[in-house]
């Protein structure tokens, strides 16, 4: 009766894993438990065929045996000697299948033994191994045996017998990776496991592996083209010799390619509100190296990427996904570098190894559309200042000739910057198209250093101004103190930069490869946003919060004086004075929403002629001061005049 017990427990033990086997279709295999053996000598005795029948699990007083047909090539039989334990009459074994590599290894007191070896992807394999029958024994067999964790019986057993299903292994394997969320991983893994070197093919993914040698000197590595594909279209890489580590004689690289639907299917990312309307091309390349993590290359490794043409107005950059960083497929830019050789090729250069692809910006930009036109606004706005700085920096030298005004020396600082930051902005162009690399750099240093001189002399004109209005010091701040930060701080932060490195150079404006276009600036690199977020968005806010608060406080001013009759010479005044206090480059913060195109061509407009304001407010302040002088209203010009009493001598 009690043995008719444990055999119906053992049967829907048996039943419920079977049952739980098939619902979770595990393709692979994993047989754990304790084998009570004698003290005698004891072997490991095996015998394998293919096929897809069952396989039998043994254990006796003297022997451990695997006997069955399971596998796809592999054909082996051998008696291997075990080693004593250190428990006396029992050991603890595993037995792993994976049918896809064709491979079993059986382990046995935590040492590994392959029966059969890996010989590539097999297409039909046997997998969904079930339990079906097992034979008890009273002294010596297994105990506790258990499939991937769950228990069998903790009967003592001489036999377990499981019976397998054969299939498409490559199919079901890439629809398994399909629904899992790290299937390139779980790819890549399967392929790096099959030590074959040569062509890879699964119907989710095509690939290569190679095996680089001592005196590896580099290699252009034409990925294997699907049936669908003509050869010209595939994507190919070239792996630099820095890629081989110096400390292994050899070493295994997988390059693995995925297209189309495979490619979206198991790269799926998740919608991001900062650009919704971005894609992938249709290739994505993964590469890596058995065992080994590389990055920071000196040399980058070169991925040419063949597509069709894509519309000039669309934009293309070279991104990555590092599985180390990111468990969700994140696409960055970080590590690589977009090169367009023409219409139909892109090559990406990085240097390091996980996934790549070419991420599309679908929608249109403002920026590309009306490049041209916002270029040739700007030059012609600059070099309208430029004429007007002349002229201004002219006049107050002149009028000032022979006396010592502060006001004066203050606004010859403000003209001297914006006339420089014209002036660059002027040869950035055509030093970034028709320049050398270190020219390039040059030049975006001195740009950079032109763009923070003009804002720190604005803010030196807001707290001279605050200074006149309200007298703080009976002494006035010596004028050394406004050069020193107008242009000694500008220099002294450019300088920094441009030691620390990878912040100036070209950049790339209008991604067209047909005509592209470059600028001598602040690169698109991680250090080169870092420092434009502190240092340059630091110092607009500061100068734009000061200028606004002055403004405010002089139309406060205006409205308590009651000076409002003469509307012309206030709004020319409140006008020359945003221009003073730098509040009109705040409109690069409102480039956003429906009206992000009118703001940006705004910006330009009115910022590209900053140095013809400035001298159009100066000659007309003048003009209406002279004005008043004549019609003997002195203390009411006085009054009405207040704003640009740091002008006067």
């Amino acid at each position: 009766m009690k043995q008719n017990q444990n055999t119906i427990r053992v049967f829907m033990i048996i039943c419920l894993v079977f049952i739980l086997g098939q619902a979770e279709n595990d393709k692979d295999f994993k047989m754990c438990g304790i084998w009570r053996h004698g003290s005698a000598s004891r072997n490991l005795m095996y015998d394998l065929r293919p096929g897809c029948d069952d396989i039998r699990i043994l254990g006796n007083e003297a022997n451990f045996s695997i006997q069955g047909s399971i596998t796809a090539k592999c054909k082996q039989s051998a008696i291997i000697p075990l080693n004593s334990t250190s428990i006396p009459n029992q050991s603890r074994f595993c037995v792993y299948w994976e049918p896809l590599l064709d491979l079993l290894i059986v382990e046995v007191n935590g040492e590994n033994r392959t029966l059969c070896g890996p010989n590539g992807l097999q297409g039909i394999c046997c997998t969904n191994l079930s339990p079906e029958y097992q034979n008890e024994s009273k002294l010596y067999g297994i105990v506790n045996g258990s499939i991937k964790g769950d228990l069998i019986s903790s009967h003592v057993m001489e036999t377990y017998t499981f019976r397998g299903e054969s299939i498409n292994c490559k199919e079901k394997f890439c629809d398994e990776a399909s629904k899992t969320p790290g299937g390139p991983n779980m790819i890549e893994e399967a392929v790096m496991k099959s030590s074959k070197i040569g062509r890879v093919d699964l119907p989710c993914v095509q690939g290569i592996i190679i095996e680089m040698e001592e005196g590896f000197t580099g290699d252009t590595i034409m990925l294997p083209a699907p049936h669908s594909r003509q050869s010209s279209q595939i994507p190919s890489i070239y792996l630099p010799p820095c890629v081989k580590s110096v400390v292994r004689k050899k070493s295994k690289v997988v390059c693995t390619y995925f297209r189309e639907k495979t490619a979206k299917t198991l790269f799926k990312q998740k919608k991001s509100s900062k650009s919704p309307e971005s894609t992938l091309l249709d290739d994505i390349i993964g590469i890596s190296v058995e065992n080994e993590i590389i990055s920071d290359l000196p040399e980058p490794i070169k991925i040419t990427f063949r597509h069709s043409a894509l519309p000039s107005n669309f934009s293309k950059s070279c991104v990555s996904w590092d599985t180390r960083k990111d468990k969700e497929v994140t696409w960055r830019s970080d590590g690589c570098k977009t090169v367009n050789i023409t219409a139909e090729e892109t090559e990406c250069h990085c240097n390091h190894l996980t996934y790549f692809a070419i991420l599309v910006q679908v929608n249109q930009r403002a920026t590309v559309c009306y490049l041209e036109a916002l270029t040739y606004i700007t030059a012609v706005g600059c070099a309208v200042s430029l004429v007007s700085c002349l002229v201004l920096f002219y006049w107050l030298c002149k009028k000032r000739k022979g006396t010592k005004n502060q006001s004066s020396l203050v606004h010859r600082g403000l003209v001297v910057a914006i006339f420089l930051l014209c002036l660059f902005f002027i040869l950035t162009g055509t030093m970034g198209n028709v320049g050398n690399e270190t020219v390039c750099q040059i030049t975006g240093a001195l740009l950079h250093y032109a763009l923070l001189s003009a804002l720190c002399w604005m803010g030196v004109e807001v707290f001279h101004a605050f200074f006149l209005i309200h007298q703080v010091f009976q002494i006035p701040p010596p004028t050394w103190l406004f050069y020193l930060g107008g242009f000694g701080l500008p220099a002294l932060l450019v300088v920094i930069l441009y030691f620390i490195g990878d912040i100036y150079g070209r950049r790339m404006i209008l991604d067209d490869v047909n005509n592209p276009y470059y600028m001598c600036w602040m690169l698109d690199s991680e250090k080169s946003k870092m420092a434009h977020y502190i240092v340059n968005i630091g110092l607009l806010a500061v100068v734009m919060s000061s200028g606004v608060f002055m403004l405010v406080y002089v139309v406060r001013k205006i409205r308590k004086m009651q000076l409002l009759k003469n509307r012309y010479g206030v709004f020319l005044s409140i006008w020359g004075l945003s221009c003073l206090f730098g509040t009109t480059w705040g409109l690069s913060l409102l480039d956003f929403g429906p009206f992000s195109e009118a703001i940006l061509f705004l910006f330009c407009i009115i910022n590209s002629l900053q140095g013809f304001f400035l001298m159009l407010r100066y000659f007309i302040m003048k003009r209406i001061e002279k004005t008043h002088e004549s019609s003997g209203s002195s203390s009411g010009s006085s009054k009405q005049l207040m704003l640009q009493t740091h002008e006067k001598n």
